[in-house]
């Protein structure tokens, strides 16, 4: 199986342009943590003009604090809200003659998907029932992959190039010390070991078995672009 190298664009940074050839799937803001209809249109166009699979990135309704922040919201508003971005790009995306491939939470809603079931559940009805074919992305060996296989949904075991992990599975929080690799050469030792052992190294020691289907690269971060084109060269060697 071809391992997909994913990145979190139409969020307003500079590089969307520069990343796509990079990348197998990109992931889309829908508006509700950042992006307004110009930039999914602007991103949906450059998915077109470097093949690049087309994606839905829900997220709370948080442009304040990038979506990275919890939010309290019953199971039916977690199955709307996600809904209504997957229909609202999806829109776009059709107008542009276009079609979803998948949905991948962003932020605070995806980390609390992963661990727990209550929203993983309402996200994957809100993907099956938008599109049963499309897939859903989700942290590796979370109970959002649980969810949505139960459903019938295809899934993605997502890993990341670019964060640490804890003993648990989840990613270091961004507001603790070291959560972000910062040199190249890190990333592409967390990312070799993850392709060629199906482990990563839990930053308190632990090692943390893996099942790898896609590897995200965040859009956002300062050495996005070097990252992306280390990450596609050693892809290249190893699919």
């Amino acid at each position: 199986m071809r391992i997909d190298l994913n990145g979190d664009m139409g969020e307003g940074m500079p590089n969307d342009a520069a990343l796509m050839p990079f990348l197998n799937s990109a992931n889309i803001a829908c508006g509700f943590h950042a992006g307004d209809e110009n930039t999914m249109t602007a991103t949906i166009k450059l998915c077109r003009e470097f093949d690049v699979h087309l994606g839905a990135h829900p997220s709370f309704p948080d442009r304040a604090n990038f979506g990275r922040t919890m939010m309290e919201f019953s199971p039916k508003e977690i199955y709307d809200l996600v809904r209504q971005q997957i229909q609202l790009i999806a829109k776009i995306a059709s107008a542009h003659g276009q079609k979803l491939h998948h949905v991948k939470p962003h932020g605070a809603l995806y980390n609390a998907s992963a661990k727990d079931p209550v929203i993983a559940q309402a996200i994957a009805q809100a993907v099956f029932d938008e599109g049963p074919a499309l897939v859903l992305f989700g942290l590796s060996g979370s109970c959002s992959i649980d969810k949505a296989e139960a459903i019938g949904l295809k899934t993605a075991h997502e890993v990341f190039a670019d964060r640490r992990y804890q003993k648990d599975g989840s990613l270091v929080p961004r507001n603790q010390p070291k959560a972000c690799l910062e040199k190249v050469e890190d990333v592409l030792t967390q990312v070799n070991r993850m392709l060629t052992s199906k482990e990563v190294q839990a930053i308190s020691g632990e090692i943390i078995p893996l099942q790898v289907d896609t590897i995200c690269l965040h859009g956002d971060g300062p050495h996005a672009l070097e990252f992306a084109k280390a990450i596609r060269e050693l892809l290249d060697l190893i699919n």
